[in-house]
């Protein structure tokens, strides 16, 4: 994972060695045979705390005894920074306990790739979108929508760190791996996520996490487990939550991203005699609630389900359910006004004097709850809440899934 915003070059290596090895192994001797071979200023573990290396992208085979891939780095050094650090790659010798050789494939300018991208697509918006007459409103509107949400991502810290706009106000946070982790989270309205861009966790992250209350939210693979295993290390972590094994953050659904924050576990929970934390135990503890979660929804499918009588909130919800959409009830919970659930600021803005009660289709969070609050609204209905950490004593907050 790297910052689209800064990188400007990707260098592509082709690595072979004679035996099996792991994406660790490959990691671990990138950087142990090239500490100290460039000095200070192009030292790897430097650049890459400094954001002006990415993460390291392994991707490896092994095929009777032989183990053959790909591995690329994003680099925002310069031309001949980029071609110096490159060349001391190629002086890596093994990898593990195998003989290896590593060989730079290219080094792919991606200012050069995204111009021939815009080129390319400006070409067909030529020929289709002024042929047909106009560009379709709905994807200008999904564009615009899309590109609200990234602007809202601030920097924190001397790191400049990746943030949602709430970390600094929110009584908890979300701490993720990288940018486009926190991205996805503003995606389905959370904001207090923040990345540590690394494994090499930033004095911010520690200090946020020692004011607040601190979740971990990695991805479900060994980076994941290493990121954690720090971060529990040097920080005050309270939760843990984890993305099914195989999947990462950044490219979860809405429905996907809240279930392991619903379940997230007590750090305490997954700690070891030795203080570290016990990754069998946490995937263990995962597959439990996974396996009662799936086993609870089989019961309640094969039980009595609720009774959605016309105008119940249970009604409601099936109406905006899977449509993203909001509605302002009546006392007697007759629609008032509806809109995109998105949008739903702007409904509560021009609350009808009437208004009584907000039933919504996505999760609600510290933000919205304080914003109904504001309206004089006296309940709010949805499938999930999160970050509640301030409700009011005369609102209720329904969950109806």
């Amino acid at each position: 994972m790297h910052s689209q915003d800064t990188t400007k070059y990707l260098i592509h290596l082709k690595i072979e060695a004679e035996g099996v090895v792991q994406k660790s192994d490959v990691v671990g001797a990138i950087f142990g045979q090239t500490e100290g071979l460039l000095g200070e200023e192009l030292d790897l573990r430097e650049l890459q705390r400094t954001g002006r290396m990415g993460r390291i992208d392994v991707q490896i085979a092994s095929v009777k005894g032989e183990t053959k891939g790909d591995v690329h780095m994003a680099s925002s050094l310069d031309k001949a920074e980029t071609a110096i650090l490159a060349a001391s790659l190629e002086t890596i010798d093994r990898v593990g306990p195998c003989i290896a050789r590593v060989k730079v494939d290219r080094i792919e300018d991606i200012r050069v790739t995204k111009r021939q991208q815009i080129i390319s697509r400006a070409r067909e918006l030529l020929i289709e979108s002024f042929d047909e007459g106009s560009i379709d409103t709905n994807a200008i509107m999904d564009s615009v929508r899309e590109s609200s949400r990234i602007e809202k991502i601030v920097e924190l810290g001397e790191e400049k760190l990746p943030a949602g706009p709430n970390v600094q106000d929110s009584d908890a946070i979300i701490v993720v791996e990288g940018r486009a982790d926190v991205i996805n989270l503003l995606k389905y309205g959370i904001k207090n996520a923040i990345a540590v861009e690394g494994t090499n966790i930033p004095e911010t992250i520690i200090r946020l996490c020692n004011r607040k209350t601190a979740t971990a939210f990695v991805d479900g693979d060994r980076g994941g487990d290493l990121i954690l295993s720090e971060l529990v290390q040097v920080a005050e972590i309270d939760f843990v939550a984890i993305s099914p094994r195989g999947r990462s953050v950044e490219d979860m659904t809405r429905k996907e991203i809240i279930k392991p924050l619903r379940n997230k576990i007590p750090v305490e929970y997954i700690i070891n005699k030795e203080g570290e934390v016990d990754i069998p135990e946490l995937h263990h503890r995962m597959d439990l609630i996974d396996t009662s979660t799936q086993e609870r929804a089989r019961k309640h499918r094969e039980g009595v389900r609720i009774q959605k009588q016309p105008g119940s909130l249970e009604w409601h919800m099936a109406e905006v359910k899977e449509k993203h959409t909001a509605r302002i009830l009546s006392e007697k919970r007759d629609i008032l006004k509806e809109s995109d659930a998105d949008l739903v600021d702007d409904l509560l803005t021009h609350m009808p004097p009437d208004g009584h009660g907000l039933i919504i289709d996505r999760m609600v969070d510290q933000r919205m709850v304080d914003y109904a609050f504001s309206a004089d609204l006296e309940y709010i209905a949805a499938p999930d809440f999160f970050g509640i950490v301030k409700k009011p004593v005369s609102m209720k907050l329904i969950k109806i899934s």
